[in-house]
Protein backbone atom coordinates (compact mmCIF):
# COMPACT_ATOMS: atom_id res chain seq x y z
CA UNK A 1 0.00 0.00 0.00
CA UNK A 2 1.39 3.73 -0.79
CA UNK A 3 1.78 6.30 1.60
CA UNK A 4 -0.85 8.01 0.18
CA UNK A 5 -3.30 5.63 0.76
CA UNK A 6 -1.89 5.08 4.20
CA UNK A 7 -2.17 9.42 5.12
CA UNK A 8 -6.25 8.86 3.46
CA UNK A 9 -7.03 5.88 5.53
CA UNK A 10 -5.91 7.11 8.75
CA UNK A 11 -7.52 10.53 8.10
CA UNK A 12 -10.81 8.67 7.58
CA UNK A 13 -10.15 6.53 10.42
CA UNK A 14 -9.37 9.56 12.55
CA UNK A 15 -12.47 11.68 11.36
CA UNK A 16 -14.64 8.61 11.98
CA UNK A 17 -13.37 8.41 15.72
CA UNK A 18 -13.30 12.01 16.14
CA UNK A 19 -17.20 12.30 14.70
CA UNK A 20 -17.86 8.78 17.19
CA UNK A 21 -16.70 10.85 20.13
CA UNK A 22 -18.62 14.02 19.71
CA UNK A 23 -22.40 11.60 19.76
CA UNK A 24 -24.72 13.10 22.59
CA UNK A 25 -24.00 9.78 24.18
CA UNK A 26 -24.36 10.71 28.10
CA UNK A 27 -22.79 7.57 29.14
CA UNK A 28 -19.91 8.69 27.17
CA UNK A 29 -20.18 11.85 29.36
CA UNK A 30 -20.10 10.38 32.35
CA UNK A 31 -17.20 8.17 31.74
CA UNK A 32 -15.45 10.93 30.35
CA UNK A 33 -15.61 13.60 32.84
CA UNK A 34 -15.07 10.50 35.65
CA UNK A 35 -11.91 9.59 34.00
CA UNK A 36 -11.09 13.17 33.90
CA UNK A 37 -11.59 14.00 37.27
CA UNK A 38 -10.22 11.26 38.78
CA UNK A 39 -6.89 11.12 36.90
CA UNK A 40 -6.10 14.89 37.39
CA UNK A 41 -7.45 14.94 40.90
CA UNK A 42 -5.15 12.20 42.25
CA UNK A 43 -1.67 14.13 40.76
CA UNK A 44 -3.28 17.85 41.85
CA UNK A 45 -4.09 16.01 45.25
CA UNK A 46 -0.49 15.16 45.03
CA UNK A 47 0.41 17.67 44.63
CA UNK A 48 -1.43 19.80 46.90
CA UNK A 49 -0.89 17.57 50.25
CA UNK A 50 1.68 15.69 49.77
CA UNK A 51 4.81 17.53 50.61
CA UNK A 52 3.81 20.75 49.99
CA UNK A 53 6.94 22.58 50.77
CA UNK A 54 9.39 20.30 48.66
CA UNK A 55 11.02 20.41 45.78
CA UNK A 56 8.55 17.88 44.07
CA UNK A 57 6.20 17.98 41.16
CA UNK A 58 3.34 16.17 40.10
CA UNK A 59 0.73 18.45 38.38
CA UNK A 60 1.89 19.73 34.54
CA UNK A 61 -0.53 21.33 32.21
CA UNK A 62 0.44 18.82 28.99
CA UNK A 63 -1.47 16.85 31.44
CA UNK A 64 -4.88 18.32 30.89
CA UNK A 65 -4.06 17.90 27.49
CA UNK A 66 -3.32 14.14 28.18
CA UNK A 67 -6.51 14.06 29.66
CA UNK A 68 -9.01 15.17 26.91
CA UNK A 69 -7.03 12.27 25.00
CA UNK A 70 -6.98 9.55 27.05
CA UNK A 71 -10.60 10.10 28.34
CA UNK A 72 -12.49 11.53 25.45
CA UNK A 73 -11.08 9.96 22.41
CA UNK A 74 -10.45 6.72 23.70
CA UNK A 75 -9.58 4.88 20.37
CA UNK A 76 -7.50 7.17 18.57
CA UNK A 77 -3.94 5.72 18.08
CA UNK A 78 -2.60 9.04 19.88
CA UNK A 79 -4.19 7.78 23.18
CA UNK A 80 -3.34 4.24 23.39
CA UNK A 81 -1.14 3.28 26.43
CA UNK A 82 2.32 3.13 24.33
CA UNK A 83 1.68 6.77 23.46
CA UNK A 84 0.44 8.42 26.75
CA UNK A 85 3.47 6.81 28.44
CA UNK A 86 6.37 6.53 25.86
CA UNK A 87 5.31 9.65 24.11
CA UNK A 88 5.32 11.88 27.50
CA UNK A 89 8.79 10.09 28.63
CA UNK A 90 10.92 10.49 25.19
CA UNK A 91 9.62 14.29 24.95
CA UNK A 92 11.01 14.59 28.92
CA UNK A 93 14.54 13.39 27.96
CA UNK A 94 15.02 15.50 25.03
CA UNK A 95 13.49 18.27 26.87
CA UNK A 96 15.95 18.19 29.50
CA UNK A 97 18.65 17.05 27.26
CA UNK A 98 18.53 20.39 25.01
CA UNK A 99 17.93 22.94 28.10
CA UNK A 100 21.43 20.97 29.70
CA UNK A 101 23.27 21.55 26.69
CA UNK A 102 21.35 24.90 25.68
CA UNK A 103 20.31 26.20 28.82
CA UNK A 104 19.90 30.16 27.90
CA UNK A 105 18.48 30.59 24.25
CA UNK A 106 15.34 30.16 24.43
CA UNK A 107 14.54 30.94 20.88
CA UNK A 108 16.52 28.08 19.61
CA UNK A 109 16.05 25.35 22.95
CA UNK A 110 12.27 25.78 22.61
CA UNK A 111 11.76 24.96 18.87
CA UNK A 112 14.46 22.56 18.97
CA UNK A 113 12.98 20.13 21.79
CA UNK A 114 9.68 20.43 20.96
CA UNK A 115 10.30 19.38 17.30
CA UNK A 116 13.13 16.94 18.39
CA UNK A 117 10.19 15.34 20.31
CA UNK A 118 7.60 15.54 17.43
CA UNK A 119 10.88 13.45 15.04
CA UNK A 120 11.31 10.94 17.69
CA UNK A 121 7.75 10.30 18.81
CA UNK A 122 6.77 9.18 15.46
CA UNK A 123 10.03 7.19 14.63
CA UNK A 124 9.26 5.07 17.74
CA UNK A 125 5.46 4.97 17.35
CA UNK A 126 4.28 6.74 20.42
CA UNK A 127 3.05 10.20 19.02
CA UNK A 128 1.19 11.46 21.64
CA UNK A 129 0.42 15.75 20.85
CA UNK A 130 0.75 16.58 24.60
CA UNK A 131 4.83 15.23 24.53
CA UNK A 132 5.53 18.40 22.53
CA UNK A 133 4.01 20.40 25.57
CA UNK A 134 6.27 18.50 27.90
CA UNK A 135 9.34 19.14 26.15
CA UNK A 136 8.30 22.62 25.99
CA UNK A 137 8.03 22.71 29.69
CA UNK A 138 11.24 21.49 30.62
CA UNK A 139 12.68 24.48 28.47
CA UNK A 140 10.34 27.23 29.73
CA UNK A 141 8.69 25.41 33.08
CA UNK A 142 9.02 26.90 36.54
CA UNK A 143 12.87 27.28 37.88
CA UNK A 144 11.87 23.94 40.33
CA UNK A 145 11.12 22.03 37.23
CA UNK A 146 14.45 23.07 35.52
CA UNK A 147 16.34 22.36 38.91
CA UNK A 148 14.80 18.49 38.73
CA UNK A 149 16.97 17.64 35.72
CA UNK A 150 16.36 14.31 34.81
CA UNK A 151 14.43 13.48 37.91
CA UNK A 152 11.92 15.79 35.74
CA UNK A 153 11.54 12.33 33.32
CA UNK A 154 10.39 10.45 36.65
CA UNK A 155 8.24 12.85 38.31
CA UNK A 156 6.04 14.48 37.28
CA UNK A 157 5.73 12.87 33.89
CA UNK A 158 6.61 9.09 34.45
CA UNK A 159 4.40 9.08 37.27
CA UNK A 160 1.99 11.33 36.20
CA UNK A 161 1.17 9.39 33.04
CA UNK A 162 1.40 6.49 34.83
CA UNK A 163 -1.62 7.28 37.04
CA UNK A 164 -3.61 8.50 33.72
CA UNK A 165 -3.38 5.09 32.87
CA UNK A 166 -4.38 3.60 35.50
CA UNK A 167 -7.67 5.62 36.04
CA UNK A 168 -7.99 4.89 32.08
CA UNK A 169 -8.30 1.56 32.50
CA UNK A 170 -10.78 1.54 35.10
CA UNK A 171 -13.13 4.11 33.61
CA UNK A 172 -12.95 3.84 30.03
CA UNK A 173 -13.70 0.01 30.42
CA UNK A 174 -16.98 0.88 33.03
CA UNK A 175 -19.42 0.69 30.06
CA UNK A 176 -20.11 -1.96 27.66
CA UNK A 177 -19.32 0.68 24.74
CA UNK A 178 -16.27 2.15 25.96
CA UNK A 179 -12.88 -0.57 25.53
CA UNK A 180 -9.39 1.18 26.11
CA UNK A 181 -6.97 0.24 25.10
CA UNK A 182 -7.95 -0.62 21.57
CA UNK A 183 -5.42 -4.23 21.61
CA UNK A 184 -7.57 -7.01 21.57
CA UNK A 185 -5.22 -9.50 23.27
CA UNK A 186 -5.44 -7.27 26.73
CA UNK A 187 -9.39 -7.45 26.17
CA UNK A 188 -9.14 -11.22 26.18
CA UNK A 189 -6.24 -11.29 28.72
CA UNK A 190 -8.96 -9.09 31.13
CA UNK A 191 -11.71 -11.69 30.30
CA UNK A 192 -9.59 -14.52 31.27
CA UNK A 193 -8.54 -12.77 34.68
CA UNK A 194 -12.05 -11.91 35.26
CA UNK A 195 -13.10 -15.30 34.49
CA UNK A 196 -10.85 -16.74 36.58
CA UNK A 197 -11.32 -14.33 39.80
CA UNK A 198 -15.21 -15.32 39.41
CA UNK A 199 -14.52 -19.50 39.73
CA UNK A 200 -12.54 -18.96 42.34
CA UNK A 201 -15.09 -16.99 44.24
CA UNK A 202 -17.43 -19.92 43.48
CA UNK A 203 -15.12 -22.19 45.92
Amino acid sequence: MSSIHKIKRNYRKTKYILYKETLVDFKEHFWAFVGGFLGIGIIAYLQSHTLPQSDMVYLIGSFGASSVLVYGVIQSPLAQPRNLIGGHVISAIIGVTVYKFVPDILWLTAPLAVASSIVLMQITKTLHPPGGATALIAIAGSEKIKNLGYWYVLSPVLSGALILLAVALITNNMAHNRLYPNHKKYHKFRKRITSLLKSKSKF
